[in-house]
């Protein structure tokens, strides 16, 4: 994800203008706190717009999706 980065405290000080600046430039800011980011804060999707493709890079892992979560032995049948 490119964008830009602030510290929490910076962001708590200066909110409504990193607000105004996001509706310039839509790119998503990072919110850190001691350098670890904690939230993104991006641009509301406006009326109308798709959602397709609004996770597009959000996934972090992908392994077999058709094999089951757990063994089947770890389940319980009831009666």
């Amino acid at each position: 994800m490119t964008g830009k980065s602030i510290d929490a405290a910076r962001f708590k000080a200066d909110c409504l203008k990193v607000i105004d600046e996001l509706s310039r430039d839509p790119r998503p800011v990072t919110i850190t706190r001691h350098g670890r980011p904690v939230a993104v804060l991006r641009p509301a999707p406006q009326p109308g717009q798709s959602i397709i493709g609004t996770l597009k890079g959000s996934v972090l892992r992908f392994d077999d999706p058709t094999t089951p979560a757990t063994a089947p032995s770890d389940s319980v049948a009831l009666d």
